[in-house]
């Protein structure tokens, strides 16, 4: 196989959510196939920047809180007045609300709802414009979760929208190949990041996690790259409206 596939030499990508976890580990790897990026996030993205520019890539940090949709003109506008075109998003910012569902509040589900499913479709659809204006096709990757499978307990928006986000991936997959835009999505198993603190600070729920992935350990950001860069790249091009689980083995137990 040619291994040219998997670069992604002079490709721009956009990364939501780039500040930290994995948003900084998919964007620094993303630029170590290639690729420049532009990092969007509510605060500053220095540990992505250096991250970045290491690889001898541009990096532009574009600030934006996606808990609407007011800012994705913005994000693609900025994007092409520094790069010019857009050829990967990966839609990784989300957050996490947790709490009895017969107690679950409204103003959860709807911060929850709005930023990890409603801002991702229309910043895809922006983005999908741009590809469709380019004539050149384009890579969207969505990160779901190990709860787009399974249904999990004190988080009822946060199941509900990463269940949206793999029947969302498969619906713009089927819409959009026609334009060659390639839409799929990354599941993360338990990876140590800010979402997952309180869950790796309770030494008897880390446990129970622990003894259920063969791999014998929580995931790390940068065990997401892989997967990002091929999904990314020519080597996905007849892959689509899939969800591939990083994950350790959790599913597969």
């Amino acid at each position: 196989m040619n291994l040219e596939n998997f670069s992604l030499e002079n490709k721009v990508a956009i990364v939501t959510g780039a500040s930290a976890g994995i948003g900084e580990a998919i964007a620094a790897a993303l630029a170590g196939a290639g690729a420049d990026v532009a990092g969007v996030a509510r605060r500053n993205c220095p540990g992505a920047r250096e991250r970045v520019e290491a690889e001898g890539r541009r990096f532009l940090e574009i600030k934006a809180d996606l808990t609407s949709r007011e800012p994705v003109g913005k994000i693609v506008n900025d994007t092409l007045k520094e790069f010019g075109k857009i050829d990967i998003l990966v839609n990784n910012a989300g957050t996490i609300r947790r709490c009895d569902a017969i107690d679950f509040t409204e103003e959860d589900w709807d911060d929850v709802l709005n930023l990890n499913l409603k801002t991702m479709f229309f910043l895809s659809q922006k983005v999908a414009q741009q590809f469709i204006k380019q004539g050149k096709g384009g890579k969207i990757i969505n990160i779901a979760s190990m709860l787009s499978y399974q249904g999990g307990i004190r988080v009822v928006s946060y199941t509900s929208a990463k269940s949206g986000v793999m029947g969302m991936t498969r619906l713009l997959a089927n819409e959009w190949a026609k334009y060659g835009i390639n839409v799929n999505a990354i599941a993360p198993g338990y990876v140590a990041t800010d979402n997952t603190q309180a869950l790796r600070e309770d030494e008897k729920r880390s446990q129970e996690i622990l003894n259920r992935i063969p791999a014998g350990r929580w995931a790390q950001p940068e065990d997401m790259g892989g997967a990002a860069v091929f999904l990314a790249s020519q080597a996905s091009a007849y892959v689509q409206g899939y969800t591939l689980a990083v994950d350790g083995g959790w599913l597969a137990r």
